[in-house]
């Protein structure tokens, strides 16, 4: 028996959304660029894929621009505004929690003489909206926060976000959420909260690598951060993935199709194995609640190392993580648990669990069976290390 609960690091792709890729590499392998029949039909499929990912956000279609994920999205959208309005001011508000894609390009926009204010959160990975208006000044010309915590599972407060910069002046400061671990889970409209810049994700949602997107509100410039041949509108050259892409908007037709519905199930998952859990001690980081996102859970159990208990699963077919696919496998401690205020004892001991809707019911029972005995294991070994010294 095997469980794959990592699934906020990648999911495993549709068996549809597999169909559709194979669809597009055998029967469509023009360049939309190219102006005879084939390169039209390409054209048409990446048309097709816009429409899909604009009818998912209530947003136009001309406003979707197609990336190589959600990390080039984030960066796009980031640096491409921040340089275009650097004129009206250089400070850039973003939080303690953000993903090393948007933490790493804010790093590089404070090279260029921006000044970024990072966002405290609370114990439970929560941004605060009071401290979002404290920190806006004249100079600001750029928001940023994550729409759900790939770590924590914390849901930001967007309707509240969004009633803080309500009261903005020439549209500045813009807004941008990273939306990459909330799209396709969680309904998300960002004409009505008033949301500017949006990225996602293909292989969030059962789609494949090397895909994603950017919602541009309509009358938002970016400067290019990519140069090239003008594809996507100039904003992000280089000849398009048309099957991925293809692939990324039959991904989002599924996720919408069955979200609510999927929400409930991994919510039901999700307290099972916070149950199982508690019964071998473990500590829940991160909210609870609505605060909370249906599939993500930090676990902590201390007096175990997180790499060791997760090596230890992965003997058993139990498949998670320490944190964020992206810095797992650096040594230093995650930078969201960290900002939470955690004691070293639980954030040395973290592993997240992540589900999807593909996720089985017997993965949870297996993994609900398995769990404790791994953990009371190691829990008296490295006991018995302790008390040796």
């Amino acid at each position: 028996m095997e469980a794959y609960l990592d699934n906020s690091a990648t999911t495993i792709v549709d068996p549809q959304v597999l169909s559709e890729l194979n669809r597009i590499y055998t029967q469509v392998p023009g360049n939309p660029s190219s102006l005879y029949s084939k390169g039209l039909a390409a054209e048409q499929e990446l048309d097709s894929a816009r429409r899909s990912l604009a009818a998912s956000l209530g947003v136009e279609s001309r406003e979707i621009y197609f990336t190589s994920g959600g990390t080039e999205a984030n960066n796009i959208g980031l640096i491409g505004a921040a340089r275009s309005y650097r004129r009206q001011g250089k400070h850039i508000i973003t939080t303690s929690v953000e993903h090393p894609s948007v933490l790493g390009a804010m790093e590089s926009l404070k090279e260029e003489g921006f000044e970024v204010t990072l966002l405290p959160c609370d114990r439970e990975g929560r941004i605060q909206p009071q401290h979002l208006l404290e920190a806006l000044r004249e100079d600001t010309i750029l928001v940023s926060t994550m729409f759900v915590n790939n770590e924590s599972g914390a849901i930001a407060p967007i309707g509240e976000l969004a009633s803080v910069l309500a009261k903005r002046d020439n549209n500045l400061p813009l807004w941008h959420v990273d939306a990459v671990q909330g799209y396709g889970r969680i309904e998300l409209d960002p004409k009505k909260l008033g949301i500017d810049l949006v990225s996602l994700s293909a292989h969030k949602i059962h789609g494949p690598k090397g895909c994603g997107a950017l919602y541009l509100r309509r009358g938002v410039v970016l400067s290019p951060v990519i140069h090239g041949g003008g594809q996507e509108r100039g904003l992000r050259p280089g000849t398009e993935n048309v099957a991925a892409i293809a692939a990324l908007g039959k991904a989002a037709q599924l996720a919408l199709a069955t979200q609510k519905e999927s929400w409930e199930r991994m919510g039901r998952f999700r307290e099972q194995l916070i149950n199982c859990s508690q019964k071998c001690g473990g500590i829940v980081n991160g909210p609870k609640g609505r605060d909370a996102a249906a599939y993500i859970l930090n676990l902590s159990f201390p007096g175990v190392p997180a790499e060791v208990l997760v090596h230890s699963l992965d003997a058993r077919g139990i498949y998670l993580s320490t944190g964020s696919a992206c810095s797992s496998k650096q040594k230093t401690p995650s930078h969201v648990l960290e900002a939470m205020g955690l004691e070293r004892a639980l954030y040395t001991s973290a592993v997240r669990v992540s589900l999807s809707r593909l996720t089985k019911k017997e993965e949870i029972e297996y993994t609900c069976q398995v769990l404790p005995e791994v953990v009371e294991e190691l829990r008296a070994l490295y006991g018995q290390k302790k008390r040796s010294r």
